[in-house]
């Protein structure tokens, strides 16, 4: 069996401290987080891309690089002349991490300015992946133009996955955003929220309302990641639970729901079984939140 699976979204640089007093450069973001996991979860026969703009720069190139040895297809992307990509740098605290961000003119806001472009990326994509940052970075025209050409693709065969991944900073408003998250929500076949977020941003008071709320924007399946707890898994017609191993040696919970959401997709977009794509899920997020970093190099002790 063999597919495209396609992760829309912005993709950064990282500057990490090294414990030295000096700051390691590296290449992370929601998206791409996912987008790199599932090129180690997926069959060989499967293509993962990752489409997003980036500049022309030394450093863009640099990202670009840093994909294709990844094993990523970064054909589609649309290299700009004006632009270049966000950076941020991590900082710690007694053990605390805390962000700062470079980001409000990142080439990555412009990756729905070009219709015909992200038409091409998208159409053959049997999965195109995207979060709510994805639609948050992007000015409101540009984010009719996603929806409108995700739909264009949904027509065409493709089945669409969400993580909401709500960052209120982001976005016009904390209004703007739930009314944009729950429109995507109802272009997804599959929307894969966090509790922790929807809690915070929505005011749900379980996972099941979550759910609940998710399916009713017109989702087909709604897979809520609540840390140790239980996994809810709803359709319409059918709900399941699912309870975690627990994980002893908690580190860094950076890329914890990416991480579960591709390991999730690969399994079942080769299986369906639910159950075993839960049970991928939290294998390796179990094992990435062992270790410092979003991109964590672990499959032969996940």
């Amino acid at each position: 069996m063999a597919g495209t699976f396609l992760a829309v979204g912005e993709c950064m640089v990282e500057m990490a401290p090294t414990g030295e007093g000096t700051f390691q450069m590296g290449f992370a973001g929601d998206t791409l987080n996912t987008a790199w996991y599932a090129r180690k979860c997926l069959p060989a026969s499967w293509t993962t891309g990752y489409f997003t703009a980036v500049g022309k720069d030394q450093v863009s190139g640099q990202m670009l690089d840093f994909l294709r040895q990844s094993g990523i297809d970064v054909s589609q992307v649309l290299e700009l002349d004006d632009r270049t990509v966000g950076l941020y740098m991590i900082q710690l605290k007694d053990g605390e991490r805390s962000f700062a961000y470079w980001r409000s003119q990142s080439a990555a806001r412009r990756l729905a300015s070009e219709q015909a472009q992200l038409s091409e990326a998208l159409t053959g994509a049997d999965l195109i992946y995207f979060s709510g940052i994805t639609l948050a970075i992007l000015p409101e025209a540009d984010r009719n133009t996603f929806f409108d050409t995700l739909r264009s693709a949904r027509r065409a065969g493709a089945k669409t996955a969400f993580d909401p991944n709500l960052r209120p900073r982001l976005w016009e408003s904390a209004d703007i955003m739930r009314a944009c998250v729950t429109e995507a929500a109802g272009l997804c076949d599959l929307v894969m929220p966090s509790f922790e977020d929807e809690l915070a941003h929505f005011g749900d008071q379980s996972a099941d309302v979550s759910a609940d709320r998710y399916l009713a924007a017109g989702a087909g399946m709604v897979v809520v990641k609540n840390g140790p707890e239980e996994v809810i898994c709803a359709r319409p017609q059918e709900r399941q639970a699912f309870q975690p191993s627990p994980v002893q040696n908690v580190v860094d919970t950076t890329a914890a729901g990416d991480s579960f959401n591709a390991a999730f997709l690969g399994e079942y977009l080769t299986s369906g079984d639910i159950a075993a794509s839960v049970a991928a899920g939290a294998r390796l997020a179990g094992t990435v939140i062992q270790h410092r970093g979003a991109l964590v190099d672990c499959f032969e002790d996940a």
